[in-house]
């Protein structure tokens, strides 16, 4: 695969402002949280905080689909409505979807929604048709904290790249070999004085 398009967000940024959320609303006319939601973790990935008062941590973590090299949403779909291009995005047909939601039960990242008003399967596309436009996905441009970075993952030399190998970024849930195109840069260690 030539290009595989990709996000790398920071989470020592982000201040879970939830301008993502909006921006997608606003981009995509969907409901907020169809295309990109934001979870509360703490330091260890739980949804409370770490550490002990007064020094406590949180992070905010954005949430979309993972579009991954291996979805596991497109396999369960029966009505061949999921595809994938060869940039990586995986993406609805929505004319094909059928609702009947077996792409929800696989998605192990909880990112896709049903949309119960069209009886369609819902989900981020990268904002595919800015993309394909040579503009960035809308949640990235509208993010104050500038903790969302898009760019092409299967170059080495992108600026997605390179700060992925930098600052050590993951991937959820990596033992399921999904191989998600979402990839977090964990939040610098508390101070301990």
């Amino acid at each position: 695969m030539a290009k595989r398009y990709g996000l790398v967000i920071d989470l020592e940024r982000c201040t879970g402002c939830q301008a993502c959320t909006v921006a997608c609303k606003v981009e995509n006319g969907i409901e907020v949280g169809s295309g990109i939601r934001v979870e509360t973790v703490g330091g260890d990935h739980r949804d409370t905080p770490a550490g002990e008062y007064p020094k406590l941590s949180m992070h905010f973590r954005p949430i979309a689909c993972m579009h991954c090299a291996e979805p596991p949403c497109r396999d369960a779909c029966p009505a061949e409505a999921i595809y994938q291009r060869s940039d990586g995005l995986v993406l609805i047909d929505e004319r094909k979807c059928n609702g009947c939601q077996e792409c929800i039960e696989a998605c192990p990242y909880q990112a896709l929604v049903y949309d119960a008003e069209k009886a369609i399967v819902r989900k981020c596309s990268l904002c595919l048709e800015r993309i394909d436009q040579g503009f960035e996905p809308f949640c990235a441009v509208c993010c104050g904290d500038k903790a969302i970075f898009f760019g092409n993952l299967a170059d080495p030399d992108s600026q997605v790249s390179r700060m992925g190998a930098q600052r050590r970024a993951y991937v959820l849930r990596p033992e399921l070999a999904t191989v998600p195109a979402i990839h977090y840069c964990p939040p610098m260690s508390p101070r301990r004085d």
